[in-house]
């Protein structure tokens, strides 16, 4: 890791206008195994979670809770279903699991903005996922209901008036790193064949190996420690085993043959450039499709904290652009 010749990795700059929203200069506060206990508990009193009027918005979209059941006796999970109101005919839909390190969100808080950044404007139904968070329930549950719900969502896209051959999985962050296991998942066992993946700042590698890991510890808003740490609580006695499989993590697939077109992006200045980079590039040698996009000067979540800065305008639309594209081959 010699990045300056003195044998430490230089972080690169983090863009004036997302430093100016008070991020770059590392986390807040390391996720560990000591706080993560209060971290979780502190995050569900904190994070919002709209229920259905909030969501409606005045009547501009139409919201439903949904409950599906479990795969294999596991327990009910939750759906919230939304999509723009009056909107005529079968939608293309967007299937999307939350971020927060797979130990911490809900299926709530991220749905204004999505409505308001990708359902209005393409005139796409959106569903989010309320999958079960480690360590309480530790791999593969959360990707199990990811599935159960995916299932569901496609035997039920008449009563929730999406068109079943348009369906995109996605996410950010943890969620962009399940909606990949979630292509993976469902082509090896024969389910739904997904429109395309939006792998959006994706959490695909338990390893913390690559360069960008190193460079940019103790420097991004999510850095080596939390990712550890997260990792640690999905996979418990798993963690750092051999065989995991890819449904687990990603980044360890052999095979990306057979995959939907996938949307990857990530910051040059954050944990999970050179993951993402590598799962594109592995994608592309596969023979498959993928659109990659490496924004200059973005930390993890940098749309999110400095969603007016120039490169979060950007990279909200290029989201856009390659959702129409692929809703409408």
């Amino acid at each position: 890791m010699n990045g300056d010749g003195g044998g430490r990795a230089v972080p690169p700059a983090v863009d004036p206008e997302v430093r100016a929203a008070g991020v770059g200069a590392g986390p807040r506060e390391p996720l560990t195994p000591e706080n993560l206990s209060a971290r979780q508990a502190r995050d569900a009193a904190a994070r919002p979670r709209p229920g259905v009027a909030e969501l409606r918005d005045g009547g501009r979209f139409e919201v439903a809770e949904l409950s599906v059941p479990g795969l294999g006796g596991g327990p009910e999970m939750r759906l919230v279903s939304a999509r723009p109101a009056g909107a005529g005919g079968p939608l293309p839909l967007l299937y999307y699991l939350h971020g927060g390190g797979m130990v911490m969100g809900n299926a709530w808080s991220v749905l204004p903005r999505l409505l308001r950044e990708l359902a209005e404007p393409l005139g796409l139904a959106v569903v989010s996922a309320e999958y079960r968070l480690a360590p309480a329930a530790p791999y593969p549950a959360a990707m199990e209901d990811c599935y159960a719900g995916l299932l569901a969502v496609a035997g039920r896209a008449a009563e929730l008036g999406a068109d079943a051959g348009r369906i995109v999985v996605g996410g950010k962050s943890a969620g962009g790193g399940l909606a990949a296991a979630l292509a993976l998942l469902s082509r090896d066992r024969g389910g739904p064949v997904p429109a395309g993946q939006l792998l959006l700042s994706p959490m695909l590698d338990d390893r913390d190996r690559t360069f960008s890991t190193h460079q940019l510890a103790g420097h991004d808003t999510w850095d080596r420690t939390s990712n550890a740490t997260a990792w640690q609580a999905v996979l418990g006695e798993r963690y750092g085993a051999a065989d995991l499989p890819p449904y687990a993590a990603p980044a360890r697939a052999t095979d990306l043959t057979g995959l939907p077109p996938a949307y990857l992006e990530v910051g040059s200045a954050e944990t999970f450039r050179d993951e993402a980079v590598a799962y594109a590039d592995a994608i592309w040698r596969a023979g498959g499709a993928a659109e990659l996009h490496v924004w200059p000067g973005a930390c993890h979540g940098f749309d999110t904290y400095a969603p007016r800065a120039a490169v979060s305008r950007d990279a909200r639309d290029a989201r856009l652009r390659w959702l129409r594209r692929v809703l409408r081959s």
